[in-house]
């Protein structure tokens, strides 16, 4: 299944580019998706602009990609059923159990896995 189509939100992007939130935010707006950044603490990164939080984002996302602590993933999660969003992707160490458990009782589709590595962009 191609994600490509489908507009996506990167939570926890960094400017630091040894992390993940960096290398997935990157790696995806060079592979062609249609990517969104969310961090409180910045307002762009490579020219893009960069959202606060999902709820900023000027379209509703139909992908959420997590790269964020589990304790923030739990938030955020709430933040995407009060947005209706479709599918939660979990990358690993963001997931807790008591949020990908929410997330499936309000009807959102959740996977625990490397967004990247499952779709063959690395």
């Amino acid at each position: 299944m191609s994600f490509k189509d489908k507009k996506i939100a990167v939570v926890g992007v960094s400017e630091n580019p040894l992390k993940y939130g960096y290398k997935i935010f990157k790696d995806l707006s060079k592979s062609g998706y249609e990517v969104y950044g969310v961090n409180p603490k910045l307002k762009s990164l490579d020219g893009k602009n960069i959202y606060p939080n999902i709820s900023s984002i000027p379209l509703k996302p139909e992908i959420v990609i997590l790269v964020v602590p589990p304790e923030i993933s739990i938030k955020i999660v709430d933040e995407c059923v009060g947005l209706k969003i479709e599918h939660i992707w979990f990358q690993p160490g963001s997931e807790s159990e008591e949020a990908v458990k929410k997330a499936e009782q309000k009807g959102i589709k959740t996977t625990v896995a490397c967004f990247m590595v499952q779709n063959r962009i690395w």
